[in-house]
């Protein structure tokens, strides 16, 4: 990913980055790498999935701070069986500067950022040994349906649906369930009513469960296993 591409365009609500072109936080304001254990790792049920696993495969709508990404990794570091390997795909249209991202990772150490921030901007695929990292630049709509790769687990972490609705369409969303492995998950903090009938639609079973910190709903969906 090169630093020509069109950046976010930040502002920031103490720690935490806004952008200005959603007018809309990267993550929670009252604490975002809970929302993300929260919606993401809990919301895809990683957490038991994950547990002695040899391998698995991550995708992602939207990098952001690369949170999402860190959090996973240190999930897998510490259920995963020994040796196991984890890749990551990452779809990002919009990538926020080096400096951008060391200032909202700067709250959580433990999360060991250092080694991304220091790979930024990721022109080629970050391989730390156990976890493969790779971002794929550009428009989601037209990225996703041309990527060949599949994956067992989805965060659909786009900016909310009524400020970025072109993460959200009913194709895009499609093209994601086709991606997904059969038994498949994938998780998002909105429980918009279109969002949760394009995943219908497009194949998923679709459940509505609590939300993070005061927010009523959030959406877990989950990609029907191959019938014998």
């Amino acid at each position: 990913m090169a630093e020509e591409l069109d950046q976010a365009g930040l502002d920031w609500q103490g720690a935490v980055p806004v952008s200005r072109r959603f007018a809309d936080p990267y993550f929670s304001i009252a604490d975002g790498l809970a929302e993300t254990r929260y919606v993401f790792l809990e919301g895809t049920d990683l957490p038991k999935r994950w547990r002695g696993a040899q391998e698995a495969h991550l995708a992602e709508l939207g990098f952001g701070t690369g949170l999402n990404m860190l959090a996973a990794r240190e999930l897998w570091r510490r259920i995963a069986a020994p040796g196991g390997r984890l890749i990551i795909t990452s779809f990002e249209a919009y990538p926020i500067s080096r400096a951008e991202l060391a200032r909202a990772l700067a709250p959580w150490p433990e999360l060991d950022p250092g080694p991304l921030i220091a790979a930024w901007p990721l022109s080629t695929p970050l391989d730390l040994g156990d976890i493969r990292v790779e971002i794929i630049p550009g428009d989601a709509r037209r990225t996703v349906p041309a990527w060949p790769g599949t994956a067992e687990t989805w965060f659909l972490d786009g900016f909310a649906p009524a400020r970025n609705p072109e993460m959200w369409e009913p194709a895009l969303l499609a093209a994601v369930f086709a991606r997904t492995t059969p038994g498949g998950h994938a998780a998002t903090y909105t429980a918009a009513g279109h969002v949760r009938r394009a995943l219908d639609q497009a194949g998923f079973v679709v459940e509505r469960r609590p939300g993070f910190a005061g927010k009523r709903h959030m959406t877990a969906a989950k990609r029907p296993p191959e019938r014998a």
